[in-house]
């Protein structure tokens, strides 16, 4: 390009000079020059002409025949134009495969733009969620999906849990939404069918109650009888009072095992707490606090410390269910002599309940499964602990239903955080408002 460049210049420098010889012998000199750079001037306005032509009229043809540098550049606007088509092309063909295999799939997929508005959806869209080509394009989305928990999801721009609603054009229907952010604050809107799941969600949750409910009237009055002969003991040969003991304690551990069965049936079927009662959280780690320190037998050291001023919202029962689990799993796996604290302090997030201990600790790879139903880090301490393996997916439960989060923060001989996450929402103030004009 450079060496064009150079001819370009040269060519016009013999073009002033043929203009200086030919106005030197009549005295017109600047005439000449003149001339000269004229004829130079409308060569080159010629070309940008054909170049204006081409591209406007015929850009998909050959380019104009040119040499020197307007050739070159029209080679390379040429070739420019050819593999930008290319690129076009490929990316038309890769948009059309992607079109149609998101018409293929079963799920449902809707793309918006960073303002939320409908830009393109799939077949299953319209089957799930009603959406009509011809008027929907271009809405927000929430002008048609509008259940307050979806514009609430929406808004919140947290999409690590799926969200699960009813279509809004069938109630039978319950569909799952997850929102993926992408590109310039974009979102994927997906929605999966899950009523066949949801069904088998509810048959389990329906026959864990009804046996656990079935199991509680025999167990009682098996219990009744065991207390009954327990008083009898005396009378009884040692190696039935032996055997009578281990029914007992196995009738109480069924005993609890049923219990907290019920509990988490109640709380998976109603997510939403309407016990909205105002609660002292240093009250209640102190009371959890007393049991707990019962449980250990003096073989733990469990403290309180409270830092955070703020009242709760929330169902006193069931949040003193969910501390009491998590204290008691720290007195039972911890390990003996750890020191136990139950912290209430505020947090980023508006207020946080700690369970903390200096035991054992669990390995992370553990932490993902610990509030899954039965699960165990260590399966061969049931037994000897009288846990029932519910406790945390109580807890589990009893924050969803306050709004709330739990978080696990261990390692391996470091201890362990068990960590209430609850929103500035659930927060109450119960200090005294002092009255300024009496002040």
């Amino acid at each position: 390009m450079n060496r064009l460049w150079r001819r370009e210049l040269w060519r016009l420098a013999a073009l002033v000079a043929i203009g200086l010889l030919v106005g030197w012998p009549f005295d017109a000199i600047g005439l000449g020059v003149a001339a000269a750079l004229g004829l130079y001037l409308a060569y080159q306005l010629r070309r940008l002409h054909a170049l204006q032509e081409w591209l406007t009229h015929h850009p998909h043809d050959e380019p104009p025949s040119a040499s020197g540098l307007w050739g070159e550049l029209f080679d390379r606007l040429y070739r420019y134009q050819k593999a930008q088509r290319i690129t076009q092309r490929r990316l038309r063909d890769t948009l059309r495969r992607i079109q149609e295999s998101s018409e293929a799939m079963r799920d449902s997929v809707v793309m918006l733009d960073r303002h939320g508005d409908m830009e393109w959806w799939n077949s299953a869209a319209e089957r799930m969620l009603g959406l009509q080509p011809a008027h929907d394009r271009g809405q927000h989305i929430t002008n048609l999906l509008r259940d307050p928990r979806f514009v609430d999801y929406f808004h919140a721009r947290d999409y690590r849990e799926p969200l699960t609603l009813p279509s809004p054009i069938d109630e039978r229907m319950i569909l799952q939404f997850q929102i993926t952010l992408y590109g310039d604050d974009e979102r994927l809107v997906m929605a999966r069918d899950i009523t066949r799941l949801h069904r088998l969600e509810e048959m389990r949750r329906d026959f864990v109650a009804n046996v656990s409910h079935e199991l509680r009237t025999p167990l009682t009055v098996l219990a009744g009888y065991l207390e009954t002969y327990g008083d009898m003991a005396e009378q009884l040969p040692p190696r039935l009072a032996r055997g009578l003991q281990q029914m007992q304690s196995q009738t109480t551990r069924m005993q609890n095992l049923v219990n907290d069965l019920l509990l988490l049936s109640r709380l998976e079927n109603d997510q939403g707490g309407q016990d909205d009662a105002r609660l002292d959280p240093a009250s209640l780690l102190e009371t959890v606090r007393r049991d707990a320190e019962a449980l250990s037998g003096g073989h733990h050291r469990i403290e309180v410390e409270v830092t955070e001023t703020r009242g709760l919202l929330g169902s006193e029962k069931e949040l003193h269910s969910a501390v009491s689990n998590l204290a008691f799993n720290a007195v039972r796996y911890a390990g003996e002599d750890c020191h136990i604290v139950l912290r209430w302090r505020p947090c980023r997030d508006g207020a946080c309940l700690d369970v903390e201990d200096d035991g054992e600790g669990i390995d992370p790879l553990h932490i993902p499964r610990l509030t899954e139903r039965f699960y165990r880090v260590d399966k061969g301490r049931s037994t000897a602990t009288g846990g029932t393996g519910l406790g945390l997916a109580i807890v589990k439960h009893v924050l969803l239903r306050h709004d709330a989060r739990l978080e696990i923060d261990s390692r391996p001989g470091e201890g362990a955080t068990f960590r209430c996450v609850f929103p500035a929402g659930r927060l109450v103030d119960d200090r005294p408002q002092v009255d300024c004009r009496r002040a």
